[in-house]
């Protein structure tokens, strides 16, 4: 039988632990300057990082497997030309790119499987954000084919805050139903939380994989569709382990421009 104190010790553990663990929600992260190039801004850095963003709590990041960058289908892999940088504190990557050509630009990332053994099994993020240039404003709303993404149905820049996100996941190139999506704030320490429940939004697509979200504040917005991989890699024990895949898009939101 369990004696009452070893009881008030396990109960006190607990209460400390949960609130601090339940939602610290693992994003994937694609960062650039700004979602919009003009004459004045053609180059433009871009950061990658994988992170709590809410929170402010980095993890490391190794290179990526591939970085690349998207205009009308034509794909240009970006990976040999990234940087390493510290992000919140730990392992993160950038990269200049410098814009010469009106269009829309959708940069990528897949990265290499990030063990998590709190949870016993990997986590592998296919992350991306948008970027137009010089005035363009078509083809932002089409797959470019990673193996899981969001696709925008909302045109991705030019937006003010409180405009409703909306989006549709896929994962091999269908969309997938009832998606749960998590949506977090890339905070930078601005805001403190009601609840950890605020941390980390939730919202479920519907049968099509569509889903849509109203963003309060200016600011970058992280959206993640989870769902377990349809294979397994070899752990740090040698045994067969799951694999979260996560299609993550961020979107920037700008807040409203006073008259001077």
């Amino acid at each position: 039988m369990i004696n009452k104190s070893f009881s008030s010790l396990l109960l006190t553990i607990l209460l400390t632990v949960l609130p601090c663990s339940w939602v610290q929600a693992h994003f994937g992260m694609l960062i650039s300057q700004s979602n919009t190039v003009s004459q004045d801004t053609r180059t433009m850095k871009l950061t990658l990082a994988f992170a709590h963003p809410f929170s402010g709590i980095g993890m490391d990041m190794e290179k990526p497997a591939r970085f690349f960058v998207d205009k009308g289908g034509k794909q240009v892999d970006l990976t040999d030309g990234l940087q390493p940088v510290q992000v919140m504190g730990h392992q993160g990557w950038q990269a200049d790119y410098r814009f010469r050509r009106p269009g829309v630009y959708v940069f990528a990332v897949e990265p290499k499987p990030y063990w998590e053994p709190s949870e016993n099994l990997y986590i592998k993020h296919y992350s991306k954000t948008i970027v137009a240039a010089f005035g363009a404003d078509q083809g932002w709303s089409h797959p470019i084919g990673l193996k899981t993404e969001i696709v925008p149905l909302l045109r991705p820049f030019g937006n003010y805050s409180g405009n409703t996100v909306v989006g549709q996941v896929f994962f091999n190139g269908k969309p997938v139903p009832h998606a749960e999506v998590e949506v977090e704030f890339y905070n930078k320490g601005r805001f403190t939380a009601p609840t950890p429940y605020h941390e980390t939004q939730i919202v479920l697509a519907d049968g099509q994989g569509v889903f849509c979200f109203s963003c309060p504040q200016a600011g970058w917005w992280g959206f993640a569709a989870l769902r377990e991989a349809d294979f397994q890699l070899k752990g740090p024990d040698g045994k067969d382990k799951a694999v979260e895949l996560g299609a993550v898009l961020w979107l920037y939101m700008d807040s409203w421009q006073s008259i001077p």
